[in-house]
């Protein structure tokens, strides 16, 4: 059996098409599929039900990515857990198998993730992330690849991604309390094991998003926030300063190559708030209390974090 997990937070605009989509795949296994919902306010559960997903509804102020997760992965009782977000869309009926096959295939991978595409309104911006993070090339990466790839060996993306159960729950799982990259904790924990992660660009979902300026400095003060609370990966894996770097070049030669000069205002403007974003994160622990939530895309997690400390 593969389990499917989406967690959901007024999902109604994409989950009936996606779990539209996971009904026609092309799987040898059976499906089982569990929606955990943060409390929607609109219809996500009722369509959730209508297409045969289990149900877990819990309150918006328990959602933590981490918590969340691990919770469904023990109710699930598929050897293989994949885990999707609502806004996900497999582009092909073969996407769960494509992305589950190298686990059947070799015991020493644990987890898997697919290539994420951009959606047919995606901006520039987005599109270059997405080419940037996602080639058409599938790889396997292993703990010995840390020395050329650095932070890049953990990468991957609860998005779209298959986990092994077992070696899953031989990690706990995602632990808890996760304000962002609970995948990247568990897979560099998976790795420190001996086990390989696989990248499957055969498995296709449509997935981006087209940030504001705001947002963008919002997304990477929780990347700095994780960088300081989950050190540990920086000092086993390094730093993400050359990729960083790599990234900022690429997207300015797309700019080039597509001749998008007008928004290279804009260009410069994102990264110096990405840059901003991620300096403000990580030194988080010298800002007030009452800023975190504001500069974070997960407000809720710091007001939590703020009720348990009271």
């Amino acid at each position: 059996m593969i389990s499917i997990i989406i967690p959901t937070r007024n999902g109604e605009s994409s989950l009936a098409e996606l779990l539209q989509q996971l009904k026609g795949q092309i799987c040898s296994a059976e499906l089982e599929i569990l929606v955990v919902d943060s409390s929607a306010t609109d219809a996500t559960r009722e369509i959730a039900r209508k297409h045969g997903a289990r149900v877990i509804k819990i309150s918006a102020a328990e959602f933590d990515h981490g918590t969340t997760r691990t919770m469904a992965a023990e109710m699930a009782a598929g050897e293989y857990i994949v885990f999707l977000t609502q806004d996900a869309i497999p582009v092909d009926k073969n996407c769960i198998s494509r992305l589950v096959a190298p686990l059947e295939q070799h015991e020493n991978i644990a987890v898997t993730y697919g290539r994420q595409l951009p959606k047919l309104d995606a901006s520039l911006f987005a599109r270059h992330l997405r080419a940037f993070n996602y080639d058409d090339k599938s790889c396997v990466r292993s703990l010995k690849d840390k020395a050329t790839l650095g932070l890049k060996t953990v990468f991957v993306s609860n998005s779209c991604a298959a986990y092994r159960a077992s070696a899953l729950a031989s990690v706990g799982y995602f632990g808890g309390e996760h304000l962002f990259a609970e995948d990247a904790c568990a897979v560099a924990r998976l790795l420190q094991m001996g086990f390989k992660i696989a990248y499957v660009a055969e498995a296709l979902v449509f997935h981006s998003h087209n940030y504001s300026v705001f947002q963008e400095l919002r997304r990477y003060f929780d990347v700095g926030a994780f960088h300081r609370r989950q050190h540990w990966i920086i000092e086993e894996f390094g730093s993400a300063g050359g990729a960083g770097r790599s990234y900022v070049r690429s997207e300015l030669n797309c700019l080039f190559s597509e001749k998008q000069y007008s928004l290279l205002p804009s260009f410069f403007v994102r990264n110096l708030m990405k840059l901003a974003g991620y300096k403000l994160g990580y030194y988080h622990t010298l800002l007030p209390e009452s800023a975190l939530p504001f500069l974070s895309m997960n407000p809720a997690w710091w007001e939590k974090r703020k009720r348990k400390q009271t």
